[in-house]
């Protein structure tokens, strides 16, 4: 097979959650444990960080292998999903796997794969386990696909276990309460393997130290190791003062990548990275900390977090697709300025849009649309959901369209916002 049949191959005939919703998701880690042991088990050959959370986790994912990186170690990158380009998923210290690897593997493993059902992530992942080992990669970052407890991922014995945010998201997967997320996020923590809670909150905190007692793993609340205040923008970057709360250390860090929420990121990324320097066997410099956090998104080519595609108009996309994401995206809006707002929305169809579409703002004009997938919903239905919360717009039955629409109506003084969904964003890049 050639590239295009083997990403053909992986789309179509393996289980995927991404394309399908509900149907692909295959928790459990039987699968990919029986899979990587065929393999060799190539996921104990290097040091990993586990990452999970609601939101965040894939910033918070690439702020720790940009700082890696620039600590000198060959570093790989686990993420989900990829906005353009399958590769995405897997990097190492920064660069996409080549699309002959992904063949051989393919080729390789192919019988395997199809006998074992693996699903599309499950494949993944193995993928990227045996890619990382291949490519003499010392530590790797690994973001979970969906959950923590079932999810492929979790069969690594990481040196840190990282939860960012617990939210309401997948609750027909992973229960309808923050407490019943949490728990299923809260899987990934191992016995005596210390984890690090990126945003603390009285309505979850309590199972993260349950299960952290169960497992005798330290918890480290980052907001309690890390005090941050925001510092405002310098050019492209966004600028933060932190203080290190054991030492009482002071310093201000730059960081390429917007978006008010990142604050929190910062934090996260923070406290995890100092607690691997004093703890870990991995050694990182100050001076590598503060140039990896401040070419974060550069180094490791991070796309869709409030990213500025245009100016005059100002158009900017974001991957944020749940409530707890989209609160946020809302929020940096209102203290965005511009004379007129348009806002090119898509969402996929498991998403809780009661309590989505209230956070957006009713001022702006939408363009409803739709992304090429079988999971999006169709652009006249969201119209029609939207206006019930005093949303109101056009539906266009395609991204390119509807942001193209979008320019149209937009002067240089007005601003244009894109997202919803990955796909959307995906599409708009």
């Amino acid at each position: 097979m050639n590239y295009t049949q083997t990403l053909e191959f992986l789309f179509s005939s393996l289980p995927a959650y991404e394309r399908t919703g509900t149907s692909g998701y295959k928790p459990g880690l039987e699968r990919i444990t029986s899979f990587c042991r065929h393999l060799g088990n190539p996921q104990r050959n290097f040091f990993t960080v586990h990452v999970a959370g609601t939101n965040g986790k894939g910033s918070v994912s690439h702020m720790i292998a940009a700082v890696l990186q620039q600590a000198g170690y060959r570093t790989g990158l686990f993420t989900s999903p990829h906005l353009k380009d399958f590769r995405e998923r897997i990097r190492v210290d920064g660069e996409m796997i080549p699309k002959q690897k992904v063949v051989n593997f393919v080729d390789k493993h192919h019988d395997v794969m199809v006998a074992s059902e693996l699903s599309f992530f499950e494949m993944t992942a193995a993928l990227a386990f045996d890619y990382f080992a291949q490519s003499d990669v010392e530590v790797a970052v690994i973001e979970t696909g969906l959950g923590g407890r079932l999810d492929a991922t979790n069969l690594i014995l990481p040196i840190v276990s990282i939860v960012t945010n617990i939210g309401l998201e997948h609750t027909a997967l992973l229960g309808d309460t923050l407490r019943k997320i949490a728990r299923e996020k809260a899987g990934i923590i191992k016995k005596s393997i210390p984890v690090i809670l990126g945003e603390a909150n009285p309505a979850y905190n309590e199972v993260f130290e349950t299960v952290a007692a169960e497992n005798r793993s330290k918890l480290i609340y980052a907001e309690q190791a890390v005090a941050c205040t925001p510092l405002g923008r310098q050019g492209d970057r966004q600028r933060f003062r932190l203080v290190r709360t054991r030492d009482g250390h002071e310093f201000e860090v730059e960081l390429d990548m917007a978006g008010l929420y990142q604050y929190h990121n910062v934090i996260t990324a923070t406290a995890a990275l100092d607690f691997m320097h004093e703890e870990t066997p991995l050694s990182i410099s100050r001076r590598a900390y503060l140039e990896g956090m401040r070419d974060a998104a550069a180094n490791t080519s991070l796309l869709g977090r409030w990213q500025k595609l245009a100016d005059a108009p100002l158009t900017i996309c974001d991957t944020g697709h749940n409530p707890h994401g989209i609160a946020y995206v809302a929020r940096q809006l209102r203290e965005s300025k511009y004379e007129k707002l348009y806002c090119v929305v898509g969402f996929v169809k498991d998403k809780d849009l009661a309590h989505i579409l209230p956070h957006l703002p009713r001022e702006a004009h939408y363009l409803f649309t739709q992304a090429q997938s079988e999971r999006s919903v169709p652009a006249q239905e969201l119209a029609a959901k939207a206006s019930i919360y005093g949303l109101s717009g056009e539906a266009i039955e395609t991204v390119p369209q509807a942001v193209e629409r979008a320019r149209e109506l937009a002067t240089e003084a007005d601003m244009i916002f894109i997202g919803g969904s990955t796909y959307v964003v995906g599409e708009a890049l």
